[in-house]
């Protein structure tokens, strides 16, 4: 929830879009810094070709990304096995970009955490595993976070919560560094780049949903309109920030990108039995504050807001079950009246509702919530009923991962409409929409060679794949043509290549298949379920293993189409001289 909409006066404001030391910047290019790191990572990767026996000169250096799915815990332990034994092999220094979405992006921030990991990534990897198995963190430490973000930042969402009550529980830590941190530590890693989506992109179908995020710069993938990474989520006007907010921390960022819960009906569901479980925790917690609030004469009892609060969660779900709320509304309505002492005649009420019309009964449950959250906003403006009802008010419109738009009220011909309207926007997880992220680093400036995917997904591996392609021939992409065998789309092996004309060449890695699995396929996806809770050492160990096997065992194939790409590379450069 946007909390302040307070501007403050812009002195100084120009044409950003075409000033090179801008804040906001439309063009489709690198960015300066980014190309800078190109340069170098390229020069590494040549060096580590030589020493793997594949020969090529500096300007037939293949361009190489490694690509994570999502798929929560098993795509953030997946990843981590994957890339332990793409470093054994001594192919991880051949990668020039590593590009995640939802659960893959909790293993790339927890491995970025340590400066030019990629060197030392046996101890980094213990670290990691010792964290994941260990405690989770504190009530009290969660509690300071969420505060921290709720006074700090003019928008408040869903993801915030999440970040601190649904994140934390999986990569067991709260993570306050920035992707600025990161600019100079990481010279011998491979360039990192997060994805999220658009929602009202996604939504509308029109514009461009692929947002990308790197320690450089945040924007649109395939639009070409980035925003320096420090200044995404700060106000700006015509290209010109008029309002700091605090660069999103690691934790945040995280949540941002593995917020699959924020689609579907059954998510609602879901995300307001966390909220409920979240009022009983965090409001039980602060009893001793309450005896404090009590003591003051004009505070109504806390306890009889917190029963309000524990009504209205239960309401909401009692709604989305599709059973009579009254007996709720009933509760509610009586301890807001012993809370004014009838002096306040209360102008909103639940009739029996005709749930044959679901529709309207969830729109009348959320102006509802609205309303009882609005009547006690006057009575309850303090920690922690004031971020209570902020949640209430987040679940009740649905608002995950808003954002100022660094875009608004620019006038630039080459940006959607859409994206230059909106004094805001909604980002999240790109796996509700794509679940690898493909279209980052199918920019045509990135000009990728070679894209290993590595796919984690709880369901069909080939999926993604197919429906990138289906998608790159829209928009007139380059993107190699899919064929699985028949035989193979139920029974997948661990190695696939596709191949096109002018397009990178593909090799998608399922997690689990008959290959490392051999015929426990079915029984290795149970084990792992996407929602599931933590993971036990022994479950991380086990996953990492059949996760590193599907490289070590296709080893000489990876370098094989390596080595496939470069001679494309230098077939295409000997045509250009003869021409």
């Amino acid at each position: 929830m946007e909390k302040s909409k307070s501007m403050e006066e812009c002195v100084m404001c120009s044409d950003l879009q075409n000033d090179k030391h801008g804040e906001v910047r439309i063009k489709h290019s690198l960015n300066k810094k980014e190309e800078e790191f190109v340069v170098k990572r390229r020069e590494a990767v040549f060096q580590s070709l030589q020493k793997l026996k594949i020969h090529c000169s500096q300007d037939e250096v293949p361009r190489i990304a490694l690509l994570g799915s999502g798929g929560g815990q098993r795509a953030m332990v997946g990843l981590l096995g994957s890339l332990v034994q793409l470093d054994k092999a001594g192919l991880l220094d051949c990668i020039l970009y590593l590009s995640g979405v939802s659960g893959s992006t909790w293993c790339m921030a927890s491995l970025y955490q340590e400066p030019d990991w990629s060197t030392n990534l046996k101890i980094v990897k213990d670290k990691i595993i010792k964290r994941l198995s260990g405690p989770r963190v504190s009530l009290t430490d969660a509690l300071a976070k969420l505060k921290k973000y709720y006074y700090e930042n003019d928008i408040f969402s869903l993801t915030d919560i999440w970040a601190v009550m649904a994140i934390t529980e999986y990569v067991k830590e709260i993570d306050e560094h920035t992707l600025t941190d990161q600019q100079d530590q990481h010279n011998k890693d491979p360039l990192l780049i997060y994805t999220v989506i658009d929602v009202q992109s996604k939504q509308c179908r029109d514009g461009d949903a692929w947002f990308e995020i790197s320690p450089y710069e945040a924007g649109y993938s395939l639009t070409g309109a980035f925003v320096k990474a420090s200044s995404f989520g700060s106000q700006f006007d015509n290209g010109c920030k008029i309002k700091d907010q605090p660069e999103m921390d690691m934790l945040y960022l995280q949540a941002l990108c593995g917020s699959s819960f924020a689609d579907g009906e059954e998510n609602k569901k879901f995300i307001w039995k966390q909220i409920r479980d979240f009022f009983n925790l965090s409001l039980g917690a602060n009893t001793g504050m309450f005896e404090e609030i009590n003591k003051d004469s004009n505070c109504p009892p806390v306890d009889k807001c917190s029963q309000v609060l524990m009504d209205l969660a239960d309401m909401n779900l009692s709604v989305l079950n599709g059973t009579d709320p009254r007996a709720l509304d009933e509760s509610i309505r009586t301890t807001l009246k012993e809370l004014t002492g009838d002096k306040h005649q209360l102008d909103f009420q639940v009739q029996k509702l005709n749930f044959a019309d679901e529709e309207a009964a969830k729109l009348y449950m959320k102006q509802y919530t609205i309303d009882v959250c609005n009547y006690l906003s006057s009575w309850f403006s303090f920690w922690p009923f004031d971020v209570c009802l902020s949640i209430c008010r987040c679940a009740a419109l649905w608002i995950w991962g808003r954002k100022y738009d660094f875009l608004h009220n620019m006038t630039d011909k080459t940006v959607p409409a859409t994206l230059l309207e909106s004094e805001t926007r909604d980002y999240i997880d790109a796996g509700l929409l794509l679940n690898s992220p493909y279209f980052s680093v199918l920019r045509e400036e990135r000009n990728i060679d070679l894209i290993i995917s590595l796919d984690f997904s709880e369901g069909d591996p080939f999926a993604t794949v197919r429906e990138t392609t289906d998608m790159c021939k829209k928009q007139n992409i380059p993107f190699p043509e899919v064929n699985i065998p028949n035989v193979e789309v139920q029974k997948q092996k661990d190695f696939y290549v596709f191949k096109g004309q002018n397009a990178p060449t593909v090799i998608l890695i399922p997690l689990f298949n008959v290959v490392s699995c051999g015929e426990e396929v079915e029984n290795w996806r149970n084990k792992y379920c996407t929602c599931q809770s933590s993971y036990s050492t022994e479950m991380i160990t086990d996953l990492m293993e059949v996760a590193g096997k599907n490289i070590s065992n296709n080893r000489e194939k990876l370098k094989e189409e390596i080595h496939a790409v470069i001679e494309q590379k230098r077939s295409k450069q000997m045509k250009l001289l003869t021409v």
